[in-house]
């Protein structure tokens, strides 16, 4: 029986306050309004900007709110003005959108679209500017547009990717988020050249995905920088050569990793959002050729200091988001490329580190705040 136009109700794990382990509740989803798309979630994960503002520190609060960005699932139904997507299609919804029309997605330069860009303040739908969750008619609060945690969600058409429907939802998944952000920081930013030396600042799934891109991009040597020593070993498996933990020194990292490198490593990509880490990633790269890029979200009170010789020196500074990737344009070719081997068909399997039913989705919490783990995968049917 098709469930097109009707408010749909169903599970969800609901966060009503900062810091409080969320609460399983059957929510009702309405039916999704102009371009927009309700999905079946099949899969999803939980990934450090979940804990981030599930935590509320740093940043405003919404409560309550249906937290998750990092997902699969199968297009339910599809509202007016939809023309390419329709039920049954396997997709990832994505925290950042691609309307096709703006400045930014008309640039093969950019994907910061002007429309769809993350918003990590705005808790409703764009077309009416209301939520289309709610419980007992109150409304419960959308977040980065994708809201995962909830067995059917409604999503911006802009922010949803459909991908090849053979691919295993409960493994690509996790190139909706963090996967594609840190590899596509190495190969599409950073872009070493092989044989050249990398230094990836923070060995979390974001920091261990730019390690293997540049491992997958030739690189000779790959140092990666931590202060925290269980890392190292896991690291290996996504081709980090070195480590340095910067509590071992009296002298900045950046320093030792000069002396390490000869003046310095070719390429720096930073994954922590510590702005040390940043300045650091940055003054660690070589003179002349040298390039760093930042990954990671800073709080938003800081303030990046270097001397001006530092760039004059003819080092490069870059920023990236999303690893460069336009959400619909360029998600379903990475997932392809998993599909042909062109990435390690265990790359994934590498970050899904642990697993838990939907019933237990704060077990996954449990986990990152241990730092147990990369990925923890949440099966919805479960």
């Amino acid at each position: 029986m098709s469930t097109a136009g009707q408010v749909i109700r169903c599970k969800a794990a609901v966060a009503w306050e900062s810091g409080k382990p969320l609460s399983m509740e059957e929510v009702e989803v309405a039916p999704p309004q102009k371009n927009e798309v309700r999905i079946k979630i099949l899969f999803t994960s939980l990934c450090h900007t979940d804990v981030y503002f599930w935590d509320a520190k740093g940043q405003n609060p919404l409560f309550p709110r249906i937290l998750g960005h990092e997902a699969g699932g199968i297009v339910e139904s599809v509202g007016e003005g939809v023309t390419d997507l329709q039920p049954g299609d396997h997709v990832l919804p994505i925290f950042t959108g691609e309307c096709k029309e703006c400045p930014h997605c008309l640039s093969e330069e950019s994907n910061m679209c002007d429309l769809l860009r993350i918003n990590t303040d705005r808790g409703v739908m764009i077309h009416d500017g209301n939520s289309r969750f709610s419980i007992n008619g109150k409304p419960i609060y959308h977040f980065l547009g994708t809201s995962t945690f909830s067995e059917y969600t409604v999503v911006h058409v802009g922010q949803v990717a459909k991908i090849n429907p053979n691919a295993p939802l409960d493994k690509v998944c996790v190139l909706s988020c963090g996967i594609s952000t840190g590899f596509g920081a190495t190969v599409n930013v950073a872009k070493p050249k092989k044989g050249q030396s990398v230094a990836i600042f923070g060995l979390g799934a974001v920091g261990l995905a730019a390690a293997e891109g540049a491992r997958v991009s030739g690189a000779a040597r790959i140092i990666g920088v931590d202060l925290n020593p269980s890392r190292f070993e896991e690291a290996k498996k996504f081709g980090v050569t070195e480590f340095v933990n910067p509590k071992d020194h009296n002298k900045p990292v950046q320093e030792v990793i000069a002396e390490m490198t000869g003046g310095g490593v070719d390429r720096s990509v930073e994954c922590t959002g510590s702005i040390q880490a940043m300045i650091s990633a940055f003054e660690c790269v070589h003179d002349g050729w040298g390039v760093a890029v930042l990954v990671g979200v800073p709080n938003k009170d800081d303030a990046f200091k270097t001397h001006p010789i530092n760039l004059l020196n003819e080092r490069t500074l870059k920023g990236t988001f999303f690893g460069n990737y336009k959400p619909r344009s360029d998600i379903p070719a990475v997932v392809e490329k998993y599909m042909n081997k062109e990435l390690e068909l265990e790359l994934l399997d590498k970050f899904i580190t642990h697993s838990v039913p939907f019933s237990e989705i704060n077990k996954a919490f449990e986990y990152m705040l241990r730092g147990e783990g990369l990925r923890c995968m949440v099966r919805m049917d479960a």
